[in-house]
């Protein structure tokens, strides 16, 4: 592992991630346009809905503008809809920018998803196999890789089995362990990927520990305060969409707690 000690500064490392007045508009298609409200959007993807007779488009973010350096570990802070899920979307390529500026000058691996891209008809160990060849686009190292996600599964001969015959612990518990192993040169992350049950637990948390600190760069989407101050040092503040504070991350906090209690005050009379 890379010592960060021995890195230059983090505003003179090669920049990772630029964007500059980026828009990602997402069109809906349905035939009840006409009954979604906007209020109903905002609580789900934080963004703006508007109408045209070719049916709804939600603007998912506005106007984002921002690089991340090298090496740098990024909380991304706000409430439910607030763009965050978006933003680690369009950063790890499933949804492109509508209009302004986006490069990603590294792959960025997406840990965001809530269950296997593949087909539960797939065994476990098809799945491992169809996740490695989606993360690396080969098989040189996956016997390593296989051998470490079964042992910390404790899936045992299940591995050869069916994926939509396991549990739903025995599912979070492969998936995560899927997740997990190895490490990226940039990492987008929601935190609320789940590691099985509570046996499970104490185990999952030393293996995302070392993860974590394994990533070049980190995006981590978090609600949890102390999680976001064990991992990263720089916070963006999202809301309806707009990134509306970006600065070392305890500022960012506190700007996010006391503008959300604000408005919650707002709403409450």
């Amino acid at each position: 592992m890379i010592n960060q000690q021995d890195l230059p500064p983090l505003n003179e490392r090669p920049v990772v991630l630029e964007l500059e007045n980026v828009c990602l508009d997402i069109p809906v298609f349905t035939t009840e346009t006409r009954s979604l409200k906007a209020s109903l959007i905002r609580s789900v993807t934080g963004g703006h809905l508007s109408r045209s007779r070719g049916g709804a488009v939600i603007t998912a973010l506005h106007g984002v503008t921002l690089n991340v350096h090298q090496g740098g570990r990024v909380a991304l802070i706000g409430h439910n809809g607030a763009g965050k899920s978006s933003f680690l979307r369009l950063v790890s390529g499933i949804y492109k920018h509508t209009s302004g500026h986006f490069k990603a000058h590294v792959p960025v691996f997406p840990m965001i998803h809530k269950g296997f891209v593949t087909s539960p008809e797939l065994s476990g160990l098809q799945a491992i196999k169809a996740h490695y060849l989606l993360a690396h686009g080969h098989l040189r190292g996956f016997g390593e890789f296989c051998e470490d996600v079964i042992d910390f599964s404790g899936l045992g001969d299940f591995i050869h089995l069916p994926v939509k015959t396991y549990s739903q612990g025995m599912a979070a518990r492969l998936l995560f362990a899927v997740l997990t192993g190895g490490s990226h040169e940039c990492l987008a992350m929601d935190e609320g990927l789940g590691a099985g049950d509570t046996s499970f637990y104490e185990k999952a948390q030393e293996r995302m520990t070392r993860f974590l600190s394994s990533a070049g760069t980190l995006l981590l989407a978090s609600h949890s305060d102390e999680l976001l101050r064990r991992f990263c040092r720089r916070g963006l503040v999202f809301d309806s969409g707009r990134v509306v504070f970006s600065g070392p991350l305890d500022d960012a906090l506190e700007y996010y707690h006391r503008t959300h209690c604000s408005s919650s005050m707002r709403m409450a009379s």
